[in-house]
Order: structure tokens, then C-alpha cells, then sequence
């Protein structure tokens, strides 16, 4: 019944084995002060480098894919790798705060797939949306809500997001449509995003995320159909960690390959454990989308804890596994190694984003803490719509 870990990983020892190693061809090294040519000051050149992705997208439907020849520049990684650390900082708070009883109900953490979230949203464009399921923390966090806003949200705490009302699974930010309990109902809201964009023409796609353990659910096979049909600018992410609740994705689908599960939509399977793999292939789909509708990426990642919080995730997998996908495919490690061996950053600059995100949670787990709850008169609130939208008299008529 054990299998060799992380099958789906196209065989993850094997995979590694053949990994080529990164290009490093780089552009022209910069000076490091500016220079004068003739009398005129040369500004200083931004470091950055090209970089060959060691692992091969895999095609349904499409006769070419994403570039694998990508640039990576100096503010970039300093970015990805502050969201990476951050991303995993924030989900060791949330997980500390949960075992605390600071955190009541569902939590749900996002620990070993940070480089999807980091990857999808260094391809986004402004104007672009995004709808999630209920593992949705570090995802709020890339959308603009600050660490205190999640852990104080997760704590019931009025300076939360959602002002302590929304909770693990309910945050919610400008573009980011937030999580949802329901397995699966996100990617029909997210083909509804997408629809209402097409009405607006304001030349937004929706990225609907979805994971493995949803990839069954008939709502999602609906939602491909319509938004074939019309053409609807969305990008359907299947964030594959290989388990659902309790049970590997080998047992519980007769197709694993879900980039191909669109049947006549394209579908491309991408290393999920690689942040320029992902922001690579999303580049890719936006495109698509905007000039021929939707396609689905499959991100293949793993998560380190359980599927929840109650979920010690060692029932049907073994820690040797765990471990092993740990030590080879971790996505910060693989991040921060290619910084290093580009020279993009230095180790004292990566020590420095770490010391600096570590600071920035723990004055978020204090807040979280002490933060003051609603009082009982905000029991019916954010109930109705305000008076603005309702009017002053349909409101106090709906309220008594």
C-alpha cells in the first residue's frame, strides 16, 4: 500500500537523480557603484540571471507550453523569498496559536506549498482575481491582508480581516475572493468571476484554486463545461499536495493526471515545489485565457502537516516520506539555494529577510492575543447591506 514517495512527483528519487543542473547563464554582471562614460553617469544595472526550470511541463492539449528559460531578477528574489519565509512563519504561528486553544474550529496550514502561492502571485497582473478553498492563510497574506490581520482573524480578534468573524477558513482582500468551506464551490464562483470580467471587459482573468481531494466533486466538471462554452477568462489550479482527508489521490481517483480531467480544455502539469516553475506556467495561462478562454494547471506540491489541524498526517503516509520530500523537494530550500549560486543574495541578506519576518510574527502572535473581541452589538452585523446600498427606510424595515 506504501508507495515510494511522492509518486506524483513523477517519482520524486528518480526525478531527482536526473535534474539537470540550473543554467547559469547569466547577463552582464553590473558594476557595483555607478560609472561615468564621457561625462555622463551610468546607472547601476539590476542583477539578474537566466534560469533553465530542471523539470519538464507536461502537455494536454496544446502543442507548445511555457517558457523554461526564465529570468529571475535580483528585487524578485528578494521578494519570492521573503513571502516564501513568511508563508511558512505564519503557518508555525497559526499552528502555535491553535495548539494554545488561542485558535477555535478548522485550520487548515499551508506548510511544504508555499512556492504555488508565491509563483501564482508573481504572475498576476493587477487588475487579476483570485477564489480559494480553506487553505487560505499565507494566501491572504500575499493579497494585502497584514500578518496580524490573519492570526487575529484566526483568534476572533477585532483587528482581524474579517474583523474576527470569517475565521481559518473566511479572509478576504482586495481581488482575493477568500476561502470557502464548501469543498469545491469555489471554482464555480470562480468561473462566476470570470464571467462577470467578461462583462465588465475589464481584461481581468480569475484563478480558481482547488486541491486534489475536490478534484472529484461535480461542480468543478460544470464549471469547465460553461466556462468552455463561453470562452471565460479563468485559469482552473489544481493544487495536487498527493492526500486528501485521510487518503492518498492513488485511491481516491481513477485519473491522477488532473491537467488532463478538462478532457477539451488544455491542461499543463507543472513542479509545484518550484516557485519560477509555477509563475512560469501561470504567465502562460493568463495569456491563454485572455485570448482563448480556460485551461487548468496542475501544481504538484505536498503538504507537511495534515490535512487539518486534527489530522496528525502520519495514518496513511509514513514520517520516512514526509522527511524524505523534506530534504529533497523542500521549496525554500531549492529558493534559496538558487539565490546563492546566482548570486542574487548574499547568505547574510537571506538571514536578514529571515530575522526581519520573524520579528514581523512575533508582534503579530502578541497581537493576536490581546486584541480585543466585538462586543455582543456587533452580533447582527455585516448581516444586511448598509443603508447606502438599501436605503435608510428599507433598512430600518428589514432590521425592525
Amino acid at each position: 500500500m506504501q508507495r515510494a514517495a511522492i509518486t506524483a512527483i513523477s517519482d520524486l528519487p528518480k526525478l531527482m537523480q536526473r535534474r539537470r543542473q540550473l543554467t547559469n547563464a547569466q547577463l552582464p554582471r553590473p558594476q557595483t557603484s555607478s560609472s561615468v562614460i564621457d561625462g555622463d553617469t551610468v546607472p547601476k544595472v539590476e542583477e539578474s540571471c537566466l534560469v533553465h526550470l530542471p523539470v519538464d511541463f507536461q502537455l494536454h492539449r496544446l502543442e507548445f507550453g511555457p517558457d523554461k528559460l526564465v529570468s529571475l531578477k535580483q528585487k524578485e528574489a528578494t521578494l519570492y523569498y521573503r513571502q516564501l519565509v513568511a508563508i511558512r512563519k505564519l503557518e508555525a504561528a497559526a499552528s502555535k496559536l491553535y495548539k494554545e486553544n488561542f485558535v477555535r474550529g478548522f485550520c487548515h496550514l499551508y506548510t511544504g506549498q508555499e512556492a504555488c502561492a508565491v509563483g501564482l502571485r508573481g504572475a498576476m497582473r493587477p487588475q487579476d482575481n483570485l477564489i480559494a478553498g480553506y487553505r487560505i492563510h499565507g494566501w491572504a497574506y500575499l493579497m494585502g491582508v497584514s500578518a496580524v490581520g490573519v492570526l487575529a482573524e484566526l483568534t476572533g480578534r477585532s483587528s482581524g480581516c474579517a474583523r474576527g468573524k470569517g475565521g481559518s477558513m473566511h479572509m478576504y482582500a482586495p481581488h482575493f475572493y477568500g476561502g470557502n468551506g464548501i469543498v469545491g464551490a469555489q471554482v464555480a464562483l470562480g468561473a462566476g468571476i470570470a464571467l462577470a470580467s467578461k462583462y465588465q471587459k475589464d481584461d481581468a482573468v480569475c484563478l480558481a484554486l482547488y486541491g486534489d481531494g475536490a478534484a472529484n466533486q461535480g461542480q468543478i466538471f460544470e464549471s469547465f463545461n460553461m466556462a468552455q462554452l463561453w470562452k471565460l477568462p479563468v485559469v482552473f489550479v489544481c493544487e495536487n499536495n498527493n492526500y486528501g482527508m485521510g487518503t492518498s489521490t492513488w485511491r481516491a481517483s481513477s485519473n491522477t493526471k488532473n491537467y488532463t480531467r478538462g478532457d477539451y480544455l488544455p491542461g499543463i502539469w507543472v513542479d509545484g515545489q518550484d516557485v519560477l516553475a509555477v509563475r512560469s506556467a501561470t504567465e502562460f495561462a493568463i495569456g491563454y485565457a485572455q485570448q482563448r478562454g480556460p485551461l487548468i494547471l496542475e501544481l504538484c506540491t505536498y503538504r507537511y502537516a495534515g490535512h487539518s489541524m486534527s489530522d496528525p498526517g502520519t495514518n496513511y503516509r509514513s514520517r520516512e516520506e514526509v522527511q524524505e520530500v523534506r530534504r529533497r523537494q523542500d521549496a525554500i530550500q531549492r529558493f534559496r539555494k538558487l539565490c546563492l549560486d546566482q548570486k542574487l543574495l548574499a547568505h547574510k541578506e537571506l538571514l536578514a529577510i529571515e530575522l526581519d519576518v520573524r520579528r514581523e510574527m512575533e508582534l503579530a502572535v502578541k497581537a493576536a492575543k490581546v486584541d480585543a473581541e466585538l462586543p455582543l452589538s456587533h452580533l447582527w452585523s455585516d448581516v444586511y447591506a448598509e443603508s447606502k446600498i438599501l436605503g435608510e427606510n428599507n433598512l430600518s424595515q428589514v432590521t425592525g
